[in-house]
C-alpha cells in the first residue's frame, strides 16, 4: 500500500489513497473542489521510497474538499493573584476535512 507525507498548514500528514483527514482551513476553496498538494516530502509505493530535499519535484497529491468547520472551543485563562486581574478567552480553530483521491 502506497503512502505519502505532505506538508500543509505548517504540519505534516501521512496520507494513503481514500483517507479522510483534517487540515488547517484551505482558503479560496469551496466544498466539493479538488485541491492539489505539491509540497510532498516522501512517497513510498511498497517497493521503493523517494525522499525529497526538501520536496519531491513533479509529485503531487490530489484531495477533494469535503467540508469546512470549527473545532472544539479552547478556553484560555489568565489570572494574577492579589491584583484583581482575570481574563477568559475562547478560541475555535477552523479546519477543512479532505479526502485523498490520488497520489501521483
Amino acid at each position: 500500500m502506497s503512502f505519502a507525507i505532505v506538508e500543509t498548514g505548517g504540519k505534516q500528514h501521512k496520507i494513503t489513497e481514500g483517507d479522510v483527514f483534517t487540515v488547517e482551513k484551505l482558503k479560496d476553496h469551496k466544498e466539493g473542489d479538488a485541491v492539489v498538494f505539491n509540497k510532498v516530502l516522501l512517497v513510498d509505493d511498497g517497493k521503493a521510497t523517494k525522499v525529497g530535499a526538501p520536496y519531491l519535484d513533479g509529485t503531487t497529491v490530489e484531495v477533494e474538499l469535503l467540508e469546512e468547520g470549527k473545532g472544539k472551543k479552547i478556553i484560555v485563562q489568565k489570572f494574577k493573584s492579589k491584583s484583581r486581574y482575570k481574563r477568559r478567552l475562547g478560541h475555535r480553530q477552523t479546519y477543512s476535512k479532505v479526502k485523498a483521491t490520488k497520489i501521483k
